[in-house]
C-alpha cells in the first residue's frame, strides 16, 4: 500500500502538470499567476476521496487475482489480471483528476471568464466554485488590481520641432473581465501601445513651453485619449502622470535666458506702471489742495512735522511771501554757495 500511495502521488503530479488550466502564454499574459495553496489542497483531497474507494472496489480484486494466480501456478505470472488492474488504476486516476479539476478557489482580486461550448457565459469569482468538465472551459483568469506601468517617448519632435524625451506613468485596472478576455488577445500590450500612440501624438501637437508648464492639463488629455481606446476592451485608465520631460541642454539654457529677459521686462513694466500711478495720484492731490484756501499751508505744516522727526534735522522758518523772507532766503543760499566754494578751491600761497 505504501508503494501504491507513492505511485499515486507521482501520477497526480504528472497529471496536474499535464492538464493545467493555463498555457505558458496565458500565464505570461496574467503576469505569472501563482498556484493557490487552498485550491491545490482541495483538489488533492478530492483526488484521494475519489481514488481510494474506487481503486479498492474496482482495481484491487485484479491485483489479488494476480497474486493468487502466482501462488497457485507455481510462480507462473498471470499477466491478464495485472494488465486489467493497471488499466483500471489509470482510469480511476484520470476520473479523480477530472473531478478534482472542477474545484476552483480564487482570491478577491481575480476573476475567471468561462466558456460553455465555446460561448462566453460571464465571469466567476472570487471564492470557491465548481466548473463542470467537458461542457465548460476556462478562457482566462484575470487580475483586477490596479496596475502601474511606464510609457516612454524618446526623441519625439514637438510642434516647434524640438526633440524631447517624455516619461509618463499610467494606472489601469480591468473593469470588465469578459471584454478583456474575449474582445482582445492581450489587453496589457494593447493598452501599452495605445498609451504610446497617445503620448507621441500629444507631444507632436504641443509646444515645448506648454509641455514644461502645463503637465497637469496634458496628463488629463492623455488620460481621456487612452481611456477612450481602452474602454472597448474592458480596461479603465485611472490616472496618467507625466513624470519626466527631458529637452536638449543647449535649449534649456536658451529658455533660461529668455525667461530671465521676460522677468526683467515684466519688472520694468510694473515699476513704470507704479510710477505712473504715483504721478496721477500726486496730480490729483495737488489739484485737491489748490481748490480750497489754506489747505496748502496745512500740508506744509505736516511736511515740517515729518522732517522734525529726524534727529539731525535743523529747520529755519521764515515768511515766504514777505520781503524779509526773500532776503533771508537769498542770504542763506549765498552763504551756502560761499561755503561750498571754500571747500572746493584750495588756498594759494603768496610769495
Amino acid at each position: 500500500m505504501a508503494s501504491s500511495a507513492q505511485q499515486f502521488l507521482r501520477v497526480v503530479k504528472a497529471l496536474e502538470g499535464a492538464s493545467g488550466t493555463q498555457s505558458p502564454k496565458k500565464e505570461n499574459i496574467n503576469m505569472r499567476r501563482r498556484v493557490n495553496p487552498v485550491q491545490l489542497f482541495i483538489r488533492n483531497l478530492v483526488r484521494l476521496i475519489v481514488f481510494v474507494p474506487l481503486w479498492w472496489l474496482i482495481a484491487l480484486p485484479n491485483f489479488q487475482t494476480f497474486w493468487t494466480g502466482m501462488a497457485g501456478f507455481g510462480g507462473a505470472p498471470l499477466f491478464g489480471p495485472l494488465g486489467f488492474g493497471i488499466i483500471k488504476t489509470l482510469v480511476i486516476l484520470w476520473v479523480a483528476n477530472v473531478l478534482a479539476g472542477m474545484f476552483y478557489v480564487l482570491p478577491e482580486w481575480e476573476r475567471m471568464v468561462l466558456l460553455r461550448l465555446g460561448k462566453s457565459v460571464g465571469a466567476r469569482g472570487p471564492g470557491l466554485f465548481l466548473v463542470p468538465p467537458f461542457l465548460y472551459s476556462v478562457a482566462r483568469i484575470l487580475d483586477t488590481r490596479i496596475i502601474t506601468y511606464e510609457v516612454k517617448a524618446t526623441k519625439t519632435l514637438t510642434e516647434d520641432n524640438i526633440p524631447v524625451d517624455i516619461t509618463a506613468a499610467v494606472e489601469l485596472e480591468v473593469e470588465n473581465p469578459v471584454k478583456a478576455a474575449i474582445d482582445v488577445s492581450d489587453y496589457w500590450k494593447t493598452t501599452e501601445w495605445a498609451s504610446m500612440e497617445a503620448l507621441k501624438s500629444t507631444i507632436g501637437s504641443s509646444k515645448l513651453v506648454r509641455l514644461l508648464s502645463e503637465t497637469d492639463k496634458i496628463s488629463s488629455m492623455l488620460k481621456a485619449e487612452i481611456d477612450a481606446a481602452a474602454t472597448d476592451y474592458g480596461v479603465n485608465v485611472r490616472a496618467v502622470r507625466i513624470t519626466d520631460v527631458t529637452a536638449p541642454p543647449s535649449l534649456i539654457e536658451e529658455l533660461a535666458v529668455i525667461a530671465r529677459a521676460e522677468r526683467s521686462a515684466e519688472a520694468k513694466r510694473i515699476q513704470a506702471h507704479a510710477e505712473l500711478e504715483v504721478a496721477e495720484a500726486l496730480a490729483e492731490a495737488s489739484q485737491k489742495l489748490s481748490e480750497q484756501e489754506g489747505t496748502m499751508e496745512l500740508r506744509q505744516i505736516q511736511a515740517l512735522l515729518e522732517m522734525s522727526k529726524e534727529e539731525s534735522a535743523m529747520i529755519i522758518i521764515y515768511p515766504m511771501d514777505s520781503l524779509a523772507g526773500g532776503q533771508i532766503a537769498h542770504a542763506t543760499a549765498g552763504a551756502q554757495s560761499v561755503e561750498r566754494g571754500k571747500k572746493k578751491v584750495p588756498p594759494t600761497s603768496q610769495v
